[in-house]
């Protein structure tokens, strides 16, 4: 790697961590601060958050690769999300709020009874911890060890570590405005990496030349082995 390079990924890494640790200092109160942010966070501050947490280290390395051999089709399932944003913000959001609820296990608590509550809490924590958070510290320590040469275990350890300080330090408000700053990241080096990329291959044409004729397909017919149009 170039050492532009290194020190792009080295900024980045301050900046967050900076912002993280600032917005742990500041002063929490109550347990509504630390888990809620106050409650006093603008619609653009939680979409930025919303947008940036949704993209983690296993896009980078899973979603990204597999499309790369595969095509547009593997990204159908981020289409498919919009409706459930929809429905979670039109639909469910309204009613959680009006009772004053802030976790699914929790409307489940009241719906039915506390068992319910724990029994999902429980399950949820250890759906995320075997399924989400495992893989996004295998794909970012992968990510780290081939940037920057780094142990695998250690890149790992480093990553879990710093997230998880500022995170129990800082509660909500430091988790949604580091999100924030790591949106302006993806999106400027998204652009960044697109235009250099056509530049290299000689543009839009020069890049469908170089692809296969369904690569830029979303819906493939239904009899497609890996994608088909009915999912």
């Amino acid at each position: 790697m170039a050492s532009l390079d290194i020190f792009i990924i080295l900024l980045y890494f301050v900046v967050v961590m900076t912002a993280g640790f600032y917005y742990a200092r500041q002063k929490k109160e109550t347990t509504k601060d630390f888990f809620l942010a106050g409650r006093y966070l603008g619609w653009f501050v939680i979409g930025t958050s919303l947008f940036a947490t949704n993209i983690s280290s296993e896009h980078f390395v899973g979603l990204a690769g597999h499309g790369a051999t595969s095509g547009m089709a593997v990204g159908n399932f981020e289409w498919l999300a919009i409706f459930a944003l929809i429905l979670l913000g039109w639909i469910f959001a309204p009613i959680f709020l009006r009772a004053r609820i802030y976790t699914v296990p929790e409307f489940f608590g009241k719906r039915y009874n506390k068992a319910t509550q724990v029994y999902l809490s429980a399950l949820s924590i250890l759906a995320y911890v075997a399924t989400k958070i495992s893989v996004s510290l295998f794909a970012g320590g992968l990510l780290l060890h081939e940037l920057l040469g780094w142990d695998f275990y250690t890149s790992a350890i480093v990553m879990m570590a710093i997230t998880g300080i500022y995170t129990i330090v800082g509660g909500m408000r430091a988790v949604v405005y580091t999100s924030v700053i790591q949106a302006f990241f993806l999106i400027g080096g998204a652009l960044v990496l697109t235009l250099f990329g056509l530049k290299e291959v000689g543009g839009l044409s020069g890049l469908q030349a170089r692809l296969p004729a369904d690569f830029f397909t979303v819906f493939r017919p239904a009899d497609d082995p890996d994608f088909p149009w009915t999912g």
